[in-house]
């Protein structure tokens, strides 16, 4: 029998007689694969993820109004604690796009924001302090910093709605990854302009949304379609998604980092590997959630994690949170989360590459398996076991899914990608590394694209040689490049490369400060970056100082002279 394939749209090359004639269809029902799916995720972590990221009809989110009586449960709850005066009062410089209604709109959409624990846990506590918690990080991530204002700077959180220097006029941002010779390409595809260049995905919101291959999950999660926001990004400004996408990401884990949730209500509790990395609950570990490779581990406490401490100290009393005198409310001796702690869990489905003796076409696995880094299918979606196993396995038919794919259609193998370059450099230094060597077997033309590490710079990120700049940093630290490969039927795979990058101990320039991506500078402020010193011009530049690194970055950034002046 012939069936129509189905690989997200991807043609395969044309196999010879011999080649589909030795291609044995392997027929797996409905039910079969749903149970391998829910044997493979049952498992409790995974429930408790599961039920934290649980969503709403929107039908449901737009009926909610301030003080309305039908408002779901959760929604009361947050009223009850914190009225709309005090968002007017807390959020004095806030944006207008920022609207309390929009607030209760994003707890109706995530109801485990301020739900209700049945197993002793008091709910209303656990509401204040997520409140409490995120509202501190809105005032460092999207607050106005300015120090001469008459309202102080925890009053000043949710100014900024888009990132500074950007708007939907400005092309080129943040759209590295629409190249539809990519697999996030292909899962999450970019929106346009009527010229036919890619639309912008820089920050919007109040955790400034960033990237397409975050705007579509969000997307997905909120509409059940990647396309409505990667379409029209906009909305992550204009509407209630503003802060939707703030409870998106407090909900939502990065593992092996837990839910900023789970740490706040218990459900993240360190196993011994975490309590010899220094990670235990408190403010502090939400800081490392959120930027933990910038602000902590450095046996000093960074300025931004100063500002969220006194951000914290500030709206906690306000919303009736007691802060213990135990609790770690900063991150300086916190190590990094890796695949031993408590909240690491893998959350992808990927090819399962094992060899199963007597299965058919040459004991081909016929499985996906969970792995920790970011592919085109999630474990949180339904049904993306099945797409998993349809697009690794074409031969493959499962029966009850509606339309199968073909056996006898041409079965493309996934490319190997390999980097080869330096393993360790100077700060700052400017190093070649090379995916030339990766291979497809059936040598077909490779597509290449590097994600960089935070700070890294490179003019050109989409061939087999990358020339990178490596950040600069105040202490010596092992970065991770990645390259993905992609081969003329889509199918992609993807390598890290580890450099040490050494950093000089000797005194910076003129005894200044080294600069730090993502710092609220304030006018004048100096800095030092790969050996040169830099002032903070004035308003109203000054913001743009503390700007995207890859923009501002003294001495480095395509626009760092909006904001620096080289001394």
């Amino acid at each position: 029998m012939k069936y129509p394939i189905q690989i997200l749209g991807l043609g395969l090359s044309a196999l010879t007689a011999a080649q589909v004639a030795a291609v044995e269809p392997v027929i797996l029902t409905q039910a079969q694969v749903d149970a391998t799916e829910n044997q493979l995720t049952d498992f409790p972590l995974m429930q408790a993820v599961k039920a934290s990221i649980a969503t709403r009809d929107n039908d449901i989110v737009a009926a909610v109004t301030p003080l309305n009586p039908a408002n779901p449960d959760n929604v009361r709850r947050l009223e009850s604690v914190f009225s709309q005066s005090q968002f007017e009062y807390l959020f004095a410089l806030r944006a207008p796009e920022y609207t309390y209604q929009g607030l209760l709109q994003a707890a109706a959409k995530f109801p485990a924001l301020c739900g209700s624990y049945d197993d002793g846990r008091d709910s209303e506590a656990i509401c204040r302090k997520s409140l409490a918690t995120m509202f501190a990080h809105f005032a460092q991530e999207t607050g106005a910093h300015d120090q001469y204002r008459p309202e102080p700077e925890w009053r000043q959180g949710l100014y900024w709605v888009r990132e500074v220097g950007w708007d939907e006029t400005k092309r080129g941002g943040y759209n590295m990854e629409c190249n539809p010779s990519t697999w996030q390409g292909q899962q999450w595809p970019c929106g346009t302009f009527a010229d036919g260049s890619y639309k912008s995905y820089f920050g919007r919101g109040a955790k400034q949304l960033s990237y397409s291959y975050n705007y579509g999950p969000f997307s997905d999660a909120m509409f059940g379609d990647v396309s409505v926001l990667l379409n029209d990004p906009q909305k992550v400004a204009d509407t209630w998604l503003n802060l939707a996408s703030a409870v998106f990401f407090f909900t939502y884990p990065q593992p092996p980092k837990p839910s900023m949730l789970h740490v706040i209500e218990g459900t993240w509790q360190p196993n011994s590997h975490d309590a010899t990395k220094g990670l235990t609950a408190g403010f502090g570990l939400t800081t490392h959630i959120i930027n933990g490779g910038i602000e902590c581990g450095a046996g000093a406490e960074k300025p931004q994690s100063l500002n969220r401490i006194s951000y914290y100290q500030a709206i906690a009393p306000y919303l009736g949170v007691p802060i213990d005198s135990g609790e770690q409310l900063g991150c300086k001796s916190m190590q990094p989360f890796d695949t031993q702690g408590a909240g690491a869990m893998a959350i992808y489905w990927e090819q399962d590459w094992s060899y199963v003796p007597g299965n058919p076409n040459g004991g081909k696995s016929y499985a996906c398996k969970l792995v920790g880094y970011q592919t085109r299918f999630s474990a949180f979606k339904a049904g993306d076991y099945g797409q998993c196993l349809q697009h690794f396995f074409p031969e493959v038919v499962i029966e009850g899914s509606g339309e199968p794919t073909d056996p006898t259609d041409p079965v493309d193998q996934a490319p190997t990608a390999l980097i080869t370059g330096s393993a360790s450099a100077s700060n700052g230094a400017q190093i070649q590394l090379s995916a030339a060597q990766s291979s497809d077997p059936e040598q077909t033309a490779l597509s290449y694209l590097w994600q960089l590490p935070s700070g890294a710079v490179a003019a050109v990120i989409d061939q087999p040689t990358l020339t990178l700049t490596l950040p600069t940093l105040t202490q010596s630290t092992v970065i991770s490049v990645m390259v993905t490969v992609t081969d003329g039927a889509g199918l992609s795979d993807s390598v890290s490369h580890n450099v040490m990058v050494n950093v000089d101990s000797s005194t910076p320039p003129n005894d200044v400060a080294l600069y730090q991506a993502g710092t609220a500078y304030a006018d004048g402020d100096l800095v030092s970056n790969m050996g040169q010193v830099y002032q903070c011009k004035p308003f109203p530049y000054t913001a743009w100082c503390g700007g995207a690194a890859w923009a501002y970055e003294p001495g480095v950034g395509v626009a760092w002279q909006d904001a620096w002046i080289a001394k």
